[in-house]
C-alpha cells in the first residue's frame, strides 16, 4: 500500500492542476444539486418490527384519511389572572382564532376547545388541535406564518398564547460557537506548523470535503428521506477528520523536507507512510459509521452511512489535494522546526538541544508505569461512575430551552392538564377478526381504566369500516418518567388477555410508545454492535500492528474512555452538574441513540490516535530500538501532532454544543468530552505505560498468524527498501523513519 500511495502523492504532486480541477468540479456539482433539490423532509423514526411502528402502519391503512404523518400543533391559551377561558370575551377571541386556524389551505382540521372539551378543570387554559396534510419539515412557511400571526391576534386580545407541536420544526441551529471551534482549530494549526500557509492547507481541504459531502447529502434528502440532522452530523465528523488527516500528512512532509528530501520525492513519501495511517484509520471510522445499520432503525442507518461517506470523502482529499497543494505552495512551506518570518522565523532557539514535550513527559512514563497506568484507569473508572445511572430516551417539546414557543406551551398544558397530557398513548384496536366489534372496544377501555398511573380514557373511535378503532390514554406521569413506560408495559400486557377474550389485536403507540420502542431496540442492539465493531476493527489493527496485544490494549482502552465519557453525559444532561454552564435548560433522560452513536463514532475517531500514535513505535522496535526506547521515539516524533489534532477534533465537536437543537448539543459534548478522555489519558498515558510494561510482549504475534496475514506494509518499509536498492536512501545509517507522524 505505501508503494501504491507514494506514487499517488507523486502523481497528485505533478499534476497538481488535475487534481485541483477534480475536486473543484466535484464541489461545483455537489453545491448545484443541493441548490436545486427540494427541501428535505421531516426526519423519520420509523423503526420496523416493533408494535409502535405496526399501530402505525396499520392506522394508515384503515383511516386512510387520518394523515398520521402530517404535522400537528396546539395552540395553547391561558386567561388572565382572575379570569377563565369561558368568559364572553376571552370564548370570542379563541373561536376567532379557531376560525382563523382553520382558514389554512395545508390545514385538514381544527379542534374547537369548547367543543372538544379542551378546558381545564380550573378553565384558566385551554388549547385548540391544528392538524395538517403534510409534514413540519415540508410545511410551507405561509402555513406557519399562519399559525404564528393567529397566535398574535390572540395574544392581542389579551390572552397568553404559546404554541407546540411539530408545526413550527425549523432547521437545528448551531450558533457562532461553530465558528469560534474552527477558529480555534486554525489556531492550533498555525502553533503546530508555525505557518499560516501550511496551516490554511487542512482548513481548506477539510472545508472542501464537508462542502462536497454536505451538498451531497442535501441533493439527495428527498429522494432518501434524510432530515436535517444527517447533514449537520456528517459536517461535525467530516470536518474534524478532513482537518485531522490533512494534519498528518502536511506534518509528515515538513519532516521529510528537514530531511533534505525533495519536495516532490517528500509528498510521495508523506503520502505513502502518513497516508497509510489515514487510509487504515479513516476505514475504522468508516466501518463504526456504517455498523450502525444492524441496529436496523432507518434514521441511524441514514446518518451512519452519511457520515461515512463524508469521512471516506476526507481521506481522498487528504491524499491528493494535500500534495497539489503543497506543490503550489512551493519553498513557502518550510520543513519541520523552521517557522516562517511573519511567525518568528530566522530567530536563535533558546534550548536548542534539549528534547521536546512529548519526549519528556513518554520517558516520565516508562520510568513509572504502574503509578501513571493506575492513576489513568482510577480518573477514568472515577468519571465513569455516573454512567450507571444511565436513563434513555427521545427529546419532546419538553427539552426545549424555555425561551421557545415550543416549551412553554408544553408547561402550560402540564399546569392545565397534567404531566401526562404531553405523551398520550394510543391504543389501537384491531377487531377485525372479531364476531362482536363495539364490545371488544368496549372492553379494552374497561380494562385500561382499571389500570395504575391512567388519568383519562376516550372513548373508542372506529374507523368507517368499524372493525378498527383508536382509544386515547392519558397517563398520571409525564412522556419521558419510568412510571409511564411501565403503563405502556402494563397495557400492552393487559392487551394480551384481552385480545384472547375478544379475538382482537389490540397495539400501543403514539410518540411516547414510540420513543419506548426506540429505546429498547437500541438497548438490545449495543451488544451486537458492539461486538461487530470492535471485532472487525481489531481484526484491521492485527493486520497493521502485526500484534495481538497491541489491538487488545486498544479496544479495552477505548471501551474505557466511552465508558468515562458517557458517565460525563449523564452528569450534565441527566443529572444537571454544570448545566449552566453548557445551557442545558432541562435536564432529562439522555437521548437514546447516544450510548450507540458514541460508541460508533468514538471508537473510530479512538483507533485514529492509536494508528497515528503506536505505528510510530512500531516503526522504531523493528528497526533495532529496545521496547521502551521505542515508545519514547514514538512519542518524540508523533505527540506533538496528535495531541494537535486531538485539541482540534475537540474544538470543533465543542462547536456543536451551542446548537439549538438538544440531540446536537449532547452529540457534540459527548463527542468532545470523549475525545479528550481518550486522547489525553488513554493514548497519551495509559497506552504508553501499558507498552512500558508489557515489553517485547507488546509485538509478539504466533508464526502461524504472521505467515497468514497480508503484509500492508502501513511503515512504508516497502520505500525504504526501494530507495536503498537504488542507491538513492539520503540516510547514510539506514535509519529514516517511513512511519508517519
Amino acid at each position: 500500500m505505501a508503494t501504491f500511495l507514494y506514487k499517488l502523492g507523486r502523481l497528485a504532486f505533478r499534476r497538481r492542476h488535475f487534481v485541483a480541477l477534480i475536486w473543484v468540479a466535484l464541489l461545483t456539482l455537489a453545491g448545484v444539486g443541493a441548490a436545486s433539490a427540494p427541501p428535505a423532509g421531516s426526519t423519520s423514526f420509523s423503526i420496523p418490527g416493533t408494535e409502535a411502528q405496526k399501530a402505525f402502519d396499520l392506522l394508515e391503512q384503515r383511516f386512510p384519511g387520518m394523515s398520521a404523518d402530517g404535522a400537528t400543533a396546539r395552540v395553547v391559551f391561558k386567561a388572565p389572572a382572575g379570569e377563565k377561558m369561558t368568559d364572553t370575551l376571552n370564548k370570542a377571541a379563541v373561536e376567532k382564532t379557531v376560525k382563523e386556524l382553520g382558514s389554512g389551505p395545508e390545514v385538514v382540521s381544527v379542534a374547537d376547545p369548547y367543543t372538544g372539551h379542551a378546558v381545564s378543570r380550573n378553565g384558566s387554559i385551554a388549547y385548540a388541535s391544528v392538524k395538517y396534510k403534510v409534514s413540519g419539515m415540508e410545511l410551507k412557511d405561509s402555513s406557519k406564518n399562519d399559525l404564528k400571526e393567529a397566535a398574535q391576534h390572540a395574544r392581542d386580545a389579551g390572552l397568553t398564547v404559546e404554541v407546540g407541536g411539530d408545526a413550527l420544526t425549523a432547521t437545528p441551529e448551531t450558533g457562532s460557537s461553530e465558528v469560534i471551534g474552527i477558529a480555534i482549530a486554525a489556531v492550533v494549526l498555525v502553533i503546530t506548523f508555525g505557518s499560516l500557509l501550511a496551516a490554511g492547507f487542512p482548513l481548506l481541504t477539510a472545508l472542501i470535503g464537508v462542502g462536497i459531502g454536505v451538498s451531497t447529502i442535501t441533493a439527495l434528502a428527498s429522494a432518501l428521506d434524510l432530515g436535517s440532522t444527517t447533514s449537520t452530523l456528517a459536517s461535525m465528523i467530516g470536518l474534524a477528520v478532513g482537518i485531522d488527516y490533512a494534519l498528518f500528512i502536511v506534518s509528515r512532509y515538513r519532516a521529510e523536507l528537514a530531511e533534505g528530501r525533495e519536495r516532490e520525492e517528500a509528498a510521495g513519501r508523506a503520502v505513502g507512510t502518513a497516508g497509510s495511517a489515514v487510509v487504515f484509520a479513516g476505514l475504522t471510522v468508516v466501518i463504526a459509521l456504517v455498523g450502525l445499520s444492524v441496529v436496523n432503525i432507518p434514521m441511524l442507518t441514514k446518518m451512519g452511512i452519511a457520515a461515512a461517506g463524508t469521512v471516506a470523502i476526507a481521506v481522498l482529499i487528504a491524499l491528493t489535494m494535500i500534495p497539489a497543494l503543497l506543490g503550489y505552495a512551493g519553498r513557502r512551506v518550510k520543513p519541520a522546526g523552521e517557522k516562517s518570518r511573519l511567525l518568528g522565523g530566522g530567530r536563535t532557539p533558546k534550548n536548542p538541544g534539549r528534547p521536546n514535550m512529548g519526549t519528556r513527559w513518554a520517558s516520565f512514563v516508562v520510568r513509572r508505569p504502574v503509578a501513571v497506568l493506575l492513576l489513568g484507569v482510577i480518573g477514568l473508572g472515577a468519571a465513569a461512575v455516573p454512567a450507571a445511572s444511565l436513563e434513555l430516551g427521545l427529546p419532546d417539546d419538553g427539552s426545549q430551552p424555555t425561551s421557545t414557543t415550543q416549551r412553554r406551551a408544553y408547561d402550560l398544558l402540564s399546569e392545565g392538564f397534567g404531566p401526562g397530557f404531553n405523551g398520550p398513548l394510543m391504543v389501537v384496536v384491531d377487531a377485525k377478526g372479531s364476531h362482536d366489534a363495539k364490545a371488544a372496544f368496549t372492553k379494552v377501555g374497561d380494562e385500561i381504566r382499571g389500570l395504575k398511573d391512567v388519568v383519562t380514557v376516550t372513548p373508542a373511535v372506529p374507523n368507517r369500516a368499524g372493525d378498527t378503532a383508536t382509544i386515547t390514554v392519558v397517563p398520571g406521569s409525564k412522556p419521558s418518567s419510568k412510571t409511564t413506560e411501565d403503563l405502556v408495559h402494563a397495557i400492552r400486557g393487559k392487551g394480551a388477555e384481552v385480545a384472547q377474550q375478544t379475538d382482537s389485536k389490540i397495539l400501543v403507540t403514539g410518540s411516547t410508545a414510540m420513543n419506548i420502542d426506540v429505546s429498547q431496540k437500541l438497548n438490545d442492539a449495543l451488544l451486537p454492535y458492539l461486538a461487530l465493531v470492535v471485532g472487525l476493527a481489531f481484526l484491521l489493527l492485527i493486520v497493521v500492528f502485526r500484534s495481538v496485544l497491541v489491538p487488545l490494549k486498544a479496544a479495552l482502552g477505548f471501551l474505557l474512555s466511552v465508558t468515562a465519557a458517557l458517565g460525563a453525559v449523564v452528569a450534565v444532561f441527566q443529572w444537571g452538574w454544570l448545566s449552566g454552564l453548557f445551557d442545558v435548560s432541562e435536564t432529562g433522560p439522555v437521548m437514546s441513540m447516544m450510548p450507540i452513536f458514541m460508541v460508533g463514532v468514538v471508537f473510530g475517531l479512538a483507533m485514529d490516535y492509536e494508528v497515528f500514535l503506536v505505528t510510530r513505535m512500531r516503526e522504531a522496535y523493528v528497526h533495532g530500538e529496545k521496547p521502551t526506547q521505542a515508545v519514547v521515539t514514538g512519542f518524540r516524533h508523533g505527540a506533538r501532532v496528535v495531541t494537535a489534532a486531538a485539541v482540534i477534533m475537540m474544538a470543533v465537536f465543542s462547536g456543536f454544543i451551542g446548537s439549538s437543537e438538544s440531540m446536537i448539543k449532547m452529540i457534540g459534548f459527548g463527542l468532545a468530552i470523549a475525545v479528550f478522555f481518550d486522547a489525553f489519558i488513554v493514548r497519551m498515558a495509559i497506552v504508553p505505560a501499558v507498552l512500558a510494561l508489557l515489553g517485547k510482549r507488546a509485538w509478539w504475534l504466533p508464526r502461524w498468524l504472521d505467515r497468514a496475514l497480508p503484509n500492508v506494509d502501513v511503515e512504508g518499509e516497502g520505500l525504504r527498501t526501494q530507495s536503498t536498492a537504488n542507491g538513492k536512501d539520503t540516510d547514510p545509517d539506514g535509519e529514516r523513519e517511513l512511519v508517519r507522524a
